[in-house]
């Protein structure tokens, strides 16, 4: 363990006296615990974990605080993760995800949480939210062409499906796009190594990696270190909003239950009739290992939400530059309709995202229970339902509120029609069986099913 002073760099290096002051304040008050646990799991970036107790108990003495300079704000930390440092000198990419840290959570305290110009139970307020939550951490100060992938999978895979993320990282650097994802481990981190090597092969100094997280993961899943833009979140519903309006286009990894939630809140948004004429292009792809779990994804989609909603993607298996091809072809497509539509290139106005997929949803055993999951829904709305189910199962499985819960009350219960119930159980017994639902030890189901 290290203990280190830190100097900012990255968004914060200029703050003023106020800014410095509110800071100070915001820091030791309420939001100083929250700052504690984030701050830790970015210095915990390479551990091979996703339990969060086992990071927080093994850095159970870990502290940080505020101090005040003339031209802004130093860290002290105090028994930190010696990984995250190199000859006593924190590495430059921990340092800056770690002011990255608190530049969101004290804007969010500050601006946003405690600031009443937003109405969070307004869809239009909620939107307006996360742009201002974008454009604090420069994320849209980008002006050039549509070129942003969202890249979606799991951070518990194989080595077959890592490289195959590379590979696709690769052909998508080639092509001059960028990636964004949730910033972790296995296939948020492999398409961003991969990009590296295509930008560097174009001469492109520029590109950008972009890490969306918020603070129930970021412990389970710290920023890699090949992010260089990284954002907090307030919540799981502003992070997948912040992904879908910044995308150009989406691709998705195999995964587990959280790339399932995904694809649910993804499939959902596309469902709804006032998105009928937004072109997204979203390609599922993985190595040719991953036949078989990408069928059983496509047959759950099809048997649950219709073949309307089969169409919004394709499937791309073995072949990643095809799969690179497939995303620049549509982003094409997506520039075009911004431009006709006058919508703006880095963040998607005109994309309707209906209040059940904004409001966030507390995966509590009451609220689990109560989820309407049976025939006769629209399409729509059984989406949004299914996205919270998985949103519970993934709160389960790794988020520390979640894990305490089942600790307590034991498994969430699931109810609903027996057939949407055999189908999630199919799902979900595999995610388990391929070992996708954790990255160490032996998995324990947080859910039951009731059919």
């Amino acid at each position: 363990m290290v203990d280190a002073r830190v100097s900012p760099t990255g968004s914060l290096e200029n703050l003023s006296q106020r800014e410095v002051a509110q800071l100070l304040s915001a820091g030791h008050g309420g939001v100083y615990q929250l700052f504690r646990r984030c701050a830790l799991a970015v210095l915990s970036s390479g551990l091979q974990t996703d339990d969060i107790r086992d990071i927080f108990g093994r850095y159970k003495d870990f502290d940080i605080r505020l101090g005040r300079q003339a031209w802004g704000v130093k860290l002290e930390v105090r028994n930190a993760p010696s990984s995250a440092f190199v000859d006593g000198q924190m590495i430059r990419g921990i340092k800056e995800h770690l002011f990255a840290v608190l530049r969101d959570i004290v804007y969010i305290h500050d601006a946003i949480l405690g600031n009443n110009r937003f109405d969070l139970n307004d869809p239009a307020s909620i939107t307006n939210a996360v742009y201002q939550i974008l454009r604090n951490a420069r994320i849209l100060d980008y002006k050039g062409r549509p070129d942003l992938v969202v890249c979606w999978g799991g951070h518990s895979i194989g080595s077959a499906e890592y490289d195959y993320t590379k590979k696709v990282g690769y052909e998508l650097g080639l092509r001059a796009l960028s990636v964004c994802t949730g910033c972790g481990p296995g296939a948020m981190k492999g398409p961003m190594k991969g990009a590296t090597i295509g930008h560097a092969k174009q001469r492109i100094r520029d590109g950008r990696y972009i890490g969306m997280t918020e603070p129930g993961i970021i412990a389970a899943e710290p920023p890699n270190p090949i992010v260089n833009q990284l954002v907090i979140m307030p919540d799981i519903e502003k992070r997948l909003e912040a992904f879908v309006r910044t995308a150009h286009a989406i691709i998705v990894f195999p995964g587990g239950a959280g790339t399932a939630e995904e694809i649910l809140y993804l499939l959902g948004i596309l469902l709804n009739p006032a998105n009928a004429e937004q072109p997204l292009p979203v390609v599922f792809t993985g190595p040719s290992s991953s036949a078989d779990y990408f069928a059983q994804i496509d047959r759950f989609i099809g048997a649950t939400l219709g073949e309307a909603a089969q169409r919004r993607y394709k499937i791309v298996v073995g072949d990643a530059a095809q799969a690179a091809r497939e995303v620049a072809k549509g982003v094409e497509a997506v520039r075009e309709h911004r431009r006709t539509h006058r919508d703006a290139y880095n963040f998607n106005w005109l994309l309707n995202i209906a209040p059940d997929f904004q409001r966030p949803f507390e995966p509590t055993h009451e609220a689990m229970a109560k989820l309407e999951l049976r025939r006769g829904l629209e399409p729509h709305v059984l989406a949004a339902n299914l996205r919270r189910a998985f949103s519970g199962i993934v709160a389960g499985n790794v988020k520390e509120q979640g894990v305490q819960a089942i600790e307590t009350h034991g498994p969430f219960e699931l109810h609903g029609d027996r057939e949407i119930m055999t189908l999630l159980d199919e799902l979900l017994a595999a995610f388990v069986a391929q070992k996708r639902m954790k990255i160490a030890g032996e998995y324990r189901p947080c859910y039951r099913l009731v059919a």
